[in-house]
């Protein structure tokens, strides 16, 4: 329209005048399209937002990816390549990171893939097809956003420094006599079947044996992989209900034991002062060979500040033996120090074992009704799969149980930041 005018204008005044008001037009033409588009970027990024991860932890993971990105610079530095144990203690660190921020770039670009086809939806008003594609592609990449926003929750979830150990298995009675040592028996064989099927290896390293069979009390060392991180949810106290074998009027009695896990560590991690050892040397009992009731192999070890006492005789010889009693000693003052910790820094991070009696339960093992329940997670299982060792399902549970404590307690503190 305005160019026609100009075509038509009689003189060079009317002219500029149509020059200025079509320059006009022009500039008011502008700034609306930039204004549209800063509304619908705005929009975008806003929407983006809205269902992404919070700025609290989006935060926390840009923090492990630039740490990432500096160990990584830190491997072409000449210092470090020259210096095997420093490069293996950068590689050690940088791995720990490496699947979360190998998740949170993939994250991040899914992100970047949903801004695109959300402003794809916005300009693509006019052509129905588009934006009905548009619409598809939105769907599928928000819910693998949100599939990738519960990894991102887990995977920054602190990780326990001990679930890579080996563990000592400790197996106490408690309240019941007989049946309870039975009971403590029937517990280790649970476990020993369990280590079987995960490819752990397992040896009884002190035992004290009771009179109707099972144990007073009984220590296995179990090594494999990741012994800790799964064993650690079988502590506590185990409550049987059933007819024991000793019971002659058959009678329902109930029993307890006490299951403890104590995780492997080396002289390095715990120190022992030599002046707190009281240690003798004794004949061990029992098959075992020529060896045995002749040379003082056994060791009866006294840890005299905390009064623990351990007595080894499972190796042939002393030396092996002392050594077995100062690695169990050890896992025990770890023990104390790590439930210590527990108490201090949160009052829903009870001691595993208490005093032994029926209340303080984990779980209740049912005979009748042929019935597991654990009662941290209100749930039942049979009870044939229980003492089969197949185990696995319900410490599953347990991990998932704790992971959501975690996580609530995630929210907690970025609410009390916000």
């Amino acid at each position: 329209f305005f160019l026609n005018l100009l075509l038509c204008a009689d003189n060079c005044l009317m002219a500029m005048q149509i020059l200025r008001l079509l320059t006009a037009a022009w500039l008011y033409n502008a700034r609306g399209f930039i204004s549209t588009r800063l509304i619908r970027t705005h929009s975008i990024k806003k929407n983006v937002l809205s269902m992404a991860l919070d700025e609290y932890l989006y935060t926390q993971l840009g923090s492990i990816e630039r740490s990432y990105n500096e160990l990584t610079e830190r491997l072409a530095d000449p210092d470090i390549m020259s210096d095997s144990r420093k490069m293996m203690e950068v590689n050690k660190d940088r791995a720990k990171m490496e699947t979360i921020v190998n998740r949170f770039q993939e994250y991040q670009i899914l992100l970047k893939e949903h801004g695109e086809a959300v402003e794809m939806f916005q300009e693509s008003s006019g052509d129905v097809e588009m934006r009905e594609m548009a619409r598809q592609e939105i769907k599928q990449l928000e819910s693998k956003m949100e599939a990738m926003e519960s990894e991102l929750k887990l995977l920054l979830l602190p990780t326990d420094p001990n679930d890579q150990r080996n563990v000592m298995l400790e197996i106490r009675a408690g309240t019941g006599g007989d049946e309870a040592a039975i009971w403590a028996g029937d517990l280790l064989d649970v476990y020993r079947k369990y280590a079987t099927e995960m490819g752990w290896s397992m040896r009884i390293v002190e035992e004290s044996m009771a009179d109707m069979g099972g144990y007073k009390a009984v220590v296995a060392e179990v090594k494999g992989s990741s012994v800790y991180s799964k064993l650690k949810y079988e502590a506590g106290v185990h409550r049987v209900q059933r007819v024991p074998a000793t019971e002659s009027q058959g009678r329902v009695h109930t029993s307890t034991a006490t299951v403890a896990v104590m995780p492997e560590v080396d002289e390095v991690t715990v120190k022992i002062d030599p002046g707190d050892i009281d240690m003798h040397t004794a004949r061990a009992s029992g098959s075992g060979g020529q060896n045995v009731n002749k040379v003082e192999s056994a060791v009866d070890l006294t840890h005299k500040p905390t009064g623990i006492r351990i007595f080894c005789q499972q190796e042939r010889s002393q030396l092996k033996n002392k050594e077995l009693a100062m690695n169990i000693l050890r896992a025990r003052l770890y023990e104390l120090e790590l439930e210590k910790q527990a108490a201090e820094v949160s009052g829903n991070r009870k001691a595993q074992v208490g005093s032994g009696a029926r209340s303080e339960k984990i779980r209740t093992y049912n005979w009748k009704d042929s019935r597991c329940s654990d009662h941290r997670m209100n749930k039942n299982f049979p009870l044939d799969t229980f003492m089969s060792g197949n185990i696995d399902g319900m410490i599953s549970s347990c991990i998932v149980m704790d992971q959501q404590e975690q996580l609530q307690e995630m929210a907690r503190k970025q609410a009390q930041g916000s």
